[in-house]
């Protein structure tokens, strides 16, 4: 199976040629001047401020507590992701930025990153709709319609895969379904933030059984099929390292293969019809290329929570899949925006060599375990300095990529 796509590297192509920028960036004003302070502990999410003019927003969170946090500015819905800032360690601070138009709007900190979060507050964005003018404004949609065009190309591919993917599950041909596992799994980590902002879609197709069953929700999707291709050990554990693997647990009979295919299968298409509707290209219009700027942050992100400590495919030990395609859907989010930040001055230009190097060093760490196109090692074979030398890398490239959506919007 094509690992990365035709229309991936149509899209970077023309990506680089489409994106020059002749001149300076249209700033969107800040609002509000300073930073709005966001504390995070335990018990709450105290935010310095419930409302805040229109234009670019900095939510400077702090983690006051003892658990990894989270930070999210969500839509009216209290669904919806307009903008989120993961992997917050205790005593760090971390700087979300967003573009904000006028509405009502959630905030919300999420310590220990499971569960329903704490201190959902209502948040008001007051003033007039934030227009961006000046020459570049068309280069600014265009990045916007080639982000767009670059998830509908993967979910279309997504779809399909799937299909494939939950035929031969069904059957009972596991050879074939574990070789097409992590191959059609790296169609939606590309995007994968796409389908984490639509609330219990992502959870439905791709949550882990330990995060299930802590939020008390129907264990479905990728990694359920996964558990029954890789049937554990009796006496292993799952990946919280406690909870037994058989504990409320068995392999399924084949009609529940065909629930559970047919579930993952309907929910993939609500994610395709999604991207193809009017609701997702206004989603992305509305949040322009800090939108992008903040999707290639999450995706990284992805990798630096999950896949990096090998808990996302925990059964299949296919993580570095992920890991991989987690890394190409940052880069080519990144390539939309790369310009806009150098046209910002010497920092900018500065900054994006940063990234442009913490790319060229991750992406030639992780070669030293495969590709895609020709397959990982699987992760339990990793020593502990192969993982602390990926480690070093997210970290190195994690640091400036963090910096990207406010240098793009000045």
């Amino acid at each position: 199976m094509n690992t990365l796509s035709r229309s991936l590297a149509l899209v970077a192509v023309t990506a680089a040629g489409s994106l020059v920028l002749a001149g300076c960036v249209a700033r969107a004003d800040q609002a509000g001047g300073d930073a709005i302070t966001v504390t995070s502990t335990e018990e709450s999410c105290e935010i310095s401020s419930a409302s805040a003019a229109s234009g670019t927003l900095n939510f400077a969170v702090t983690n006051a507590g003892s658990e990894t946090t989270e930070f999210y500015l969500l839509a009216s819905d209290g669904l919806r992701i307009v903008g989120e800032v993961e992997n917050i360690a205790p005593g760090a601070s971390r700087t979300l930025t967003v573009l904000t138009q006028p509405g009502d709007y959630y905030t919300l900190c999420k310590p220990g990153m499971i569960g329903d979060g704490v201190g959902r507050a209502a948040f008001t964005v007051t003033g007039d709709s934030v227009a961006v003018d000046g020459e570049d404004a068309e280069l600014k949609q265009q990045a916007v319609d080639l982000y767009a065009a670059f998830v509908k190309d993967q979910v279309g591919q997504l779809v399909p895969a799937v299909d494939e993917f939950v035929a031969a599950y069904v059957a009972g041909d596991d050879e074939t379904a574990k070789q097409m596992f992590p191959q059609v799994r790296a169609y939606y980590e590309r995007i994968e933030p796409v389908a984490e902002a639509l609330g219990d879609l992502d959870p439905r197709i791709d949550y882990r059984e330990v995060d299930a069953v802590a939020e008390g929700l129907d264990w479905t999707g990728f990694h359920r099929i996964e558990k029954d291709l890789w049937v554990p050990a009796s006496d292993a554990l799952n990946s919280d390292g406690v909870t037994p693997a058989w504990q409320d647990w068995e392999p399924s009979t084949p009609e529940q293969r065909a629930e559970f295919g047919d579930l993952l299968i309907a929910d993939v298409q609500e994610l395709y019809d999604y991207v193809h509707g009017d609701e997702f290209i206004d989603a992305l219009e509305s949040q322009g290329i800090a939108g992008i700027s903040n999707g290639a942050i999450a995706l990284l992100d992805e990798v630096a929570t999950g896949k990096i400590s090998g808990e996302e495919d925990w059964w299949s030990g296919t993580d570095l899949y992920d890991f991989a395609a987690n890394v190409e859907g940052s880069k080519m989010a990144f390539s939309l925006v790369r310009d806009f930040a150098v046209s910002s001055g010497p920092d900018g230009e500065q900054l994006v060599a940063q990234i442009d190097e913490g790319y060229a060093q991750l992406e030639a760490e992780l070669a030293t375990f495969g590709s895609l196109q020709d397959g990982f090692v699987s992760y339990s074979t990793l020593t502990d300095a192969d993982t602390r030398a990926l480690s070093d890398r997210i970290n190195a490239l994690a640091e400036p990529l963090s910096q990207l959506t406010v240098t793009v919007l000045q």
